[in-house]
């Protein structure tokens, strides 16, 4: 290679497309079906076509001086139609206008001391850029980021930002990989997102998709039929080519797309779509593959998170990739999800069917945190994830999946009533794993999140037809009258239904502030800040549910009662004869400070802890100390659908850790009173 190319290419931010180097730019092309390509400079006053030179292996390029950022350009096949960049940096006049030259190196960053959150220490909100705020865009979720931080969020999660077709879509039918959409303000509005959001202390991990893309504007079989094959399939089309012929370049697009965006837009981590439908026969696969280059790029001194969407929990997706594994930090645990919504909705229909809808599947899923399925009467699996940590599953009460295909798109707190929600939103964000909140959630937004898309008409057609086919098979729209109600994905009120309005977080101020006070909890309590601290649930009955979380000198206990007023004698593993023993209340749900929307107008609580002897009655909030008996025993009386937040040691005036009491099994630890009368 010639001194002046090696100058070229240390400039070179991907080894294709149009990059911005010394005096020019350098534009590159893969495209074996052409013999001949050229490049087009669209002027003001006209086209200014200029031929590329082979390279070699279906590869055409051609260094252009005089040319900067800002240019628009199309590549030329062979003297006929003329295409976008398959590696295009911007979009601005759309999927199916010219490609921009974009010098991403150039972004004056701010955050050269920022180096990441460990998993530990994650709590996410995933977002959809374009209805989380009135204006829809990167600098519209800047404006969130305090609001965000306070709320105890210590990393935002993105749905797809790469270019898409029309004016809204979900992200998954994304065809340029490497160009944040116009819609959202294009690549310098996401590299300002994201150094606000490190001013700001908080992480940004990006949902990336390399399993398929979008069929509309997607040009890339004009370049090469080794894009995609139809060795393998996917339920959104043809699947990405990484083990036939031509596959190195794919795999080099898929590769350099994920490093791009931690160099060149210092994302925080990855979270890579339906991973189970990513195929590849080869050796590296090309999931290892990526995990690699994405840990190359952050270096030793740089945390990133790295997480994989499966259905089929593979335990190789956490694996070390120098052990034969894939190497991901974490995946996304549907499982706790699942249990915990047929449990509270009593829904049975499709992927719900597995699970039983009782109290001890939940508590077999928070023990063992990934399950290899669940089925009607018992559960099947034997938690092929202990041995990796709590931080290597993402857990959610509501995600965009779970909400977005719903026909109607109700999120959970549009199916159950206000005080089972906040029961279940206790239990879900003082669990080890690490939680994600989808947006809205934590003020009980009242806008749906449904399917919306905004393709051309023949195929926004086809969208609209097979979206309601979709649901055929649920009783509820059986009918086709019924079906017609489902919400047509290409009306324009489908996509202004589902824009949050951030008004209602003063609205329903009470559930943010439970919200609130949870994460403070998990952040700064001695125990709920350890992922590592003991876990064991209990079923205690059909209704009451357990949960222990201790450490060598602290013990927590969550009581979530989904039921009727009950009453629950506790002890401690802390049990030390000779000394008191202390519990405090930390926080129950239905103090009225956390007044839900609809929520009764009694001031009173009823809740409390006595002393097993001494019947003293603890009222809510005071944070007083119970002194308890030798014996260690105390009565906790839950008032109907509440759950409350119990501490013993460090903060709780509880002793040292009694290390003989058997994790599993609790005799006498947790159990509804009357049983030990």
């Amino acid at each position: 290679m010639a001194a002046n190319e090696h100058r070229l290419m240390d400039r070179h931010q991907t080894s294709l497309g149009a990059n911005v180097v010394w005096g020019g730019v350098d534009f590159s092309v893969w495209a074996p079906k052409a013999r001949e390509v050229a490049v087009e400079l669209v002027h003001a006053d006209g086209i200014e076509c200029l031929t590329l030179e082979p390279r070699g292996d279906g590869l055409f390029g051609r260094y252009v001086p005089g040319v900067s950022e800002g240019a628009r350009y199309r590549f030329r096949l062979d003297g006929g139609r003329s295409y976008p960049d398959p590696w295009s940096r911007y979009q601005p006049e759309g999927i199916h206008g010219p490609s921009e030259v974009v010098d991403v190196a150039r972004f004056p960053w701010s955050d050269s001391t920022w180096q990441g959150i460990a998993p530990e220490q994650l709590v996410l909100y995933e977002v959809h850029v374009g209805t989380c705020t009135p204006c829809g865009t990167f600098d519209g979720v800047v404006d969130l980021l305090p609001e965000l931080r306070d709320l105890g969020i210590t990393a935002i999660e993105l749905m797809p930002v790469a270019e898409f077709p029309g004016r809204w879509n979900w992200g998954y039918d994304g065809v340029f990989l490497f160009a944040p959409s116009r819609m959202y303000g294009g690549p310098r509005a996401f590299q300002r997102l994201v150094d606000a959001a490190h001013h700001h202390g908080l992480a940004v991990v990006l949902d990336v998709v390399y399993n398929h893309l979008g069929p509309d504007g997607n040009y890339l079989a004009a370049y090469s039929d080794d894009y995609v094959t139809d060795r393998y399939h996917t339920p959104w089309g043809d699947a990405l080519n990484f083990d036939g012929a031509g596959a190195a370049r794919v795999r080099e697009m898929v590769i350099e797309n994920a490093r791009y965006w931690l160099r060149y837009f210092h994302v925080d981590g990855l979270r890579l779509d339906a991973v189970h439908t990513i195929h590849d026969a080869s050796r590296p696969h090309i999931l290892a593959e990526v995990t690699t280059a994405c840990r190359a790029v952050a270096g030793a001194d740089r945390q990133i998170f790295l997480c994989a969407e499966s259905e089929a929990s593979d335990p190789r997706l956490l694996r070390p990739v120098a052990l034969g594994g894939f190497g991901f930090d974490a995946i996304w645990a549907d499982d706790f999800h699942h249990a915990v919504h047929v449990l509270l909705t009593g829904e049975r229909e499709g992927y719900y069917r597995r699970y039983d809808g009782t109290l001890r599947t939940v508590a077999a899923v928070i023990e063992r945190r990934v399950l290899a399925g669940v089925r009607s009467g018992g559960i099947s699996g034997e938690g092929e994830y202990a041995d990796y940590p709590p931080a290597s599953c993402v857990i959610c009460l509501q995600n965009h999946d779970q909400v977005g295909n719903r026909a109607l798109g109700e999120r959970l707190h549009h199916l159950v009533d206000p005080e089972i929600y906040a029961v279940a939103s206790c239990l879900f964000l003082l669990l080890p794993s690490i939680p994600l909140l989808f947006m809205g959630q934590e003020f009980a937004a009242t806008s749906p999140f449904l399917y919306f898309t905004d393709h051309r008409p023949e195929l926004g057609y086809l969208v609209t037809e097979g979206r309601r086919r979709e649901f055929a098979a649920f009783r509820a729209f059986a009918d086709p009258s019924a079906r017609s109600r489902i919400p047509d994905p290409q009306a324009v009120e489908t996509f202004l239904r589902s824009c949050l309005n951030l008004a209602e977080r003063d609205q329903h101020a009470g559930l943010l502030r439970l919200y609130r006070t949870l994460l403070q909890l998990r952040a700064r309590d001695k125990v709920f800040s350890r992922s590592t601290a003991g876990l064991a649930a209990v079923a205690l009955d059909d209704h009451c549910l357990l949960i222990r979380r201790w450490v060598e000198k602290g013990e927590r206990v969550i009581l979530a009662n989904f039921g009727a007023e009950r009453q629950v004698r506790l002890r401690t593993r802390l049990a030390c004869p000779w000394k008191t023993l202390g519990w405090t209340i930390l926080l129950a749900t239905d103090e009225s400070r956390f007044r839900l929307p609809h929520h009764g107008s009694s001031e009173e609580t009823v809740q409390g802890v006595t002393d097993d002897d001494q019947s003293t009655a603890v009222p809510i909030g005071t944070g007083t100390r119970l002194e308890a008996s030798w014996r260690g025993r105390a009565i906790v009386h839950l008032p109907v659908r509440t759950a409350v937040v119990l501490a013993c040691g460090p903060e709780g005036g509880g002793p040292r850790e009694h290390r003989s009491v058997r994790r599993r099994g609790l005799p006498g630890y947790g159990e509804p009173a009357e049983r030990r009368r």
